[in-house]
């Protein structure tokens, strides 16, 4: 089968590549020239692990090829997926979907049909309705049928998620949409991962039923972490306790700085938008948006207990900048509050960061990057393990603390932990919902 693929950013990349591998023939197709031109080169403008390598042999192949001409992209193919972006627009927080409606019309300007046009990108309940009447506008004569298949791919694990997924969402109103989009996933269904066939309306408030809902999780047990710090409870201890019970689970329940990333933070933004429009509010997606962004500034706080009140002339370390670590996404991460907190409050700031650096600079500027942990903690007041990369997951705490001016340590993830950095010579240490020692309470 030919799929086109309208859009390379992270979901159409990674989504393109997979089909590929599953043998169908997948032109990707984007308006960035430059883009397209490291792509046909071999090169991922985005760090996803495994990625690269999975496009190079699909290339090689043939089965992949890259264009900015989206007739020759959409030619002959039976299934074309728009995958472009859908920020929340300023002002309201709606999904901006000015990119996937201009995309819709020149798909049907472009195509000569039988083609089921495939919504990737996440969209408001009503969105593939909308692409399906501009489509007609554009080109009355066009066979076509409109179906929706949003992502569920986590960022750093999406080839995984994508070849062994929990589930495929796929929303149709044809049997002819169905059949095509069986063709498409036939790979998976062999294999006999669920394919979940349903109505465009439910496809659409999957998604951001399931992403508001681990958002929820996430910032529940956010606010476990705090009460704990102020009962003496450790919420890693809560945690593993109600995640056993199989009603909860025990995924999504790491007490952090809050969640960022391209898909919580826009989406709950669009669920509550769309419960407002609809006149049915979303009063606990909005409690989740405003608690997630109160425990951003709680880190804050902190930092400045660490540092007895005053970050102006302090030196401080921050290792990870990405709001997860194996990626290199920066949207709506942690640091973006964090970093110029400190940097505003009079401290100089020295940031590690495996993959975030390229992003990091032009987003957190007045930062001095550094590629090693050590010599990023040389002489500073405070480190900050703000994401927990693999390669801060086993540091020598004791050379980190001999090397500091003042040894302190706020761990954001809790990959260590009070005893630990005692041990290491650490003066002062703060976790997330942990007991710490040596910071004057706020």
């Amino acid at each position: 089968m030919k799929i086109a693929m309208i859009g390379t950013g992270y979901v159409g990349l990674v989504s393109g590549v997979c089909f590929s591998d599953f043998g169908h023939e997948v032109v990707c197709v984007d308006k960035d020239a430059g883009k397209i031109a490291r792509l046909e080169s071999g090169e991922v403008p985005i760090f996803e692990p495994g990625l690269d390598a999975l496009l190079a042999t699909n290339t090689a192949s043939g089965r992949l090829s890259f264009t900015t001409d989206l007739a020759r992209a959409v030619d002959g193919a039976e299934a074309v997926f728009i995958a472009v972006g859908t920020p929340s627009r300023r002002g309201d927080g709606h999904a901006d979907l000015s990119y996937v409606m201009a995309a819709a019309e020149e798909v049907a300007r472009a195509a000569t049909g039988p083609v089921v046009i495939v919504t990737k990108s996440t969209v408001p309940v009503g969105t593939n309705r909308e692409v399906a009447r501009t489509v007609r506008a554009a080109n009355p004569a066009l066979d076509f049928d409109v179906a929706s298949n949003p992502e569920f791919l986590r960022e750093g694990a999406a080839i995984d998620d994508f070849m062994r997924p929990d589930r495929v969402i796929v929303g149709v109103e044809t049997d002819r949409a169905a059949e095509v989009m069986a063709d498409v996933y036939r790979p998976l269904f062999l294999r006999d991962f669920p394919i979940v066939t349903t109505d465009l309306e439910s496809a659409e408030m999957i998604k951001y039923a399931a992403n508001a809902f681990l958002a929820t999780k996430i910032t529940f047990i956010n606010e476990i972490a705090a009460l704990c710090e102020k009962t003496g409870a450790d919420v890693r201890e809560v945690a593993k306790g109600i995640g056993l019970d199989g009603r909860i689970g025990n995924k999504f329940l790491h007490a952090g700085p809050g969640f960022g990333g391209s898909c919580f933070p826009k989406d709950t933004r669009a669920l509550a938008r769309i419960g407002q429009e609809y006149a049915q509010p979303m009063t606990i997606t909005e409690t989740v948006i405003a608690v997630n962004e109160a425990v951003k500034k709680r880190m804050i706080d902190k930092c400045l207990d660490l540092l007895d009140g005053s970050f102006n002339g302090k030196r401080v370390a921050v290792l990870g900048v990405t709001f997860k670590p194996n990626t290199d996404d920066m949207r709506e991460a942690p640091s973006l509050t964090l970093v110029p907190a400190l940097i505003g409050g009079g401290a100089e700031v020295v940031a590690v960061d495996p993959e975030g650096r390229r992003e990091g600079e032009t987003l957190l500027p007045r930062v001095v990057w550094d590629a090693d942990p050590y010599s990023a903690a040389e002489d500073a007041d405070l480190i900050v393990i703000l994401t927990e990369w693999n390669a801060f997951r086993a540091l020598d705490l004791d050379r980190i603390a001999t090397g500091m001016a003042s040894p302190r340590m706020a761990d954001l993830r809790n990959v260590y932990s009070a005893d630990v950095a005692r041990v290491a010579g650490f003066e002062a240490y703060m976790g997330v919902g942990r007991p710490g020692f040596g910071a004057a309470p706020s």
